[in-house]
């Protein structure tokens, strides 16, 4: 092996080839981020009818060489990288697996690692080692300060050593679990969480309007900003990204399918009228995940950004420049918070034990806002009175049931195509907002990082 310490400003034959097997948008935040750091000997593939553009792309990159395939990668490569689709590990390990060098490294970058592991146990030559990785955030996300999940599997230390060695450069914050552990904590960061925010997004999809258009802006300012910027970056990405964690996991079909009887639950007790029985759900909730007592205002200050802040960040924008003349946003149930925090209560996860271990930058933010809401009593009661006495946001806490209940059992039945048939039909929707929504997200989040500290 390579020696341990090796660095990029060592001579090139003294460097590790790094192998990236799998182009798309976070194979290709890794190469990036390696050439940039001085790594000088990286050998990159995709499927091989996307080898010539890929030449083109890096034809002026001297670090990175194009290979017409994995085998190509794997035979000369002392650290191995799959940065594939979830459902397809098996078939690519199965194919290029056999080809690797003696004593190499292997690792994954998907999102659920024991099929992973499974594949890599199967088809790995005995005489090569296992340590698997994450990168707990999306590609336009800097890696600095935001967690990198190892996960050893069969290999002594110094391959660990090794691997922390060349990353170094990410500036990331290196987390270690085991596969079990790294993929119930992913169920419980991001499963969960991602199914919130399509869930949104199929139900303003299914009533053919911009949630930040329609009427007066129900749903601009605030915590209204966080959650319709996360909903378009999650649809702006590929359908896969989610669909292999929420599917190949089993603890993530639990959470999901909790969420979405969360939901129907307190919908079913918005409907009739039920404010004592919804008031009871909610506090006991409350105070199973935040800690707040009935009796008790959570008295936090906020732990990301002020509304003011936030607004700065809001795609639909009031039209009167006179603050006298705007229209304050209607003040809605939040239904999908009500059911987290209610799904979390049910499910017995906390939250915060995750948040400084393995949190993702829409994880924190999706924390903050329903701290935010939770720990103000007199918020949170006046979401509960809209929620049993207000019916003119009703029709949108039903869509978001519909919604729920759908996604959850997309992902009951395990059937990829179906969930990127649902998942491609409401991302056409709001196709046209992507761009801007990237930009206003980027801009918010480096903002809620750089309150919070995370990457200093």
């Amino acid at each position: 092996m390579v020696r341990i310490d090796v660095k990029p400003s060592d001579p090139a034959d003294e460097q590790p080839t790094i192998g990236l097997i799998g182009m798309g948008a976070m194979g290709t935040m890794y190469a990036k981020h390696l050439a940039e750091a001085g790594w000088k000997k990286i050998s990159v593939c995709d499927r091989p009818e996307k080898f010539e553009s890929l030449k083109l792309t890096y034809q002026d990159e001297p670090a990175i060489t194009v290979h017409r395939d994995g085998h190509a990668v794997s035979r000369i490569s002392d650290f191995i990288m799959y940065s594939v689709e979830a459902d397809l590990i098996h078939k690519v390990v199965a194919q290029y697996g056999p080809s690797t060098k003696v004593g190499a490294i292997v690792s994954g970058q998907t999102s659920v690692k024991t099929p992973e592991k499974d594949a890599f146990e199967k088809h790995l030559p005995s005489d090569v080692h296992i340590v698997s990785m994450h990168s707990l955030h999306g590609p336009t996300v800097s890696p600095v300060g935001q967690p990198l999940v190892l996960v050893p599997i069969r290999a002594p230390d110094e391959c660990l050593k090794f691997l922390e060695n060349v990353f170094s450069s990410f500036r990331s914050r290196y987390v270690y679990l085991t596969y079990e552990e790294h993929d119930l904590i992913t169920a419980n960061v991001q499963a969960v969480t991602h199914a919130a925010f399509l869930t949104m997004g199929t139900a303003w999809a299914a009533q053919r309007y911009y949630p930040w258009e329609h009427g007066h802006g129900h749903y601009v300012g605030g915590i209204e900003t966080v959650k319709v910027n996360i909903m378009l970056r999650i649809y702006a990405n590929k359908w896969h990204v989610y669909a292999g964690l929420a599917i190949l996991n089993p603890s993530a079909k639990i959470q999901i399918d909790t969420y979405a009887s969360s939901a129907t639950d307190l919908y079913k007790l918005m409907i009739e009228g039920d404010a004592k029985g919804l008031h009871e759900r909610i506090y006991a909730a409350r105070e199973k995940v935040f800690g707040v007592r009935p009796d008790e205002d959570g008295c936090s200050t906020p732990i990301f950004l002020t509304e003011d802040v936030l607004d700065q960040f809001s795609i639909g924008k009031q039209s009167s420049s006179s603050p006298s003349e705007r229209k304050t946003p209607l003040i809605n149930s939040h239904l999908s918070l009500l059911a987290m925090v209610d799904c979390w209560a049910r499910l017995g996860i906390q939250p915060f034990d995750h948040l400084q271990l393995a949190a993702t930058p829409v994880f924190r933010m999706w924390i903050g806002v329903a701290e935010y809401l939770f720990r103000s009593t007199e918020r949170l009661n006046a979401a509960l009175d809209v929620a049993v006495h207000d019916v003119t946001l009703r029709s949108d806490d039903l869509e978001f049931v519909v919604a729920a209940r759908g996604w959850s059992q997309c992902v009951a039945f395990g059937n990829f195509e179906l969930y990127r048939d649902r998942f491609e039909r409401t991302a056409a929707f709001f196709e046209s907002r992507f761009e801007e929504a990237n930009r206003l997200g980027s801009a918010m989040i480096k903002a809620i990082q750089d309150s919070n500290g995370v990457g200093k």
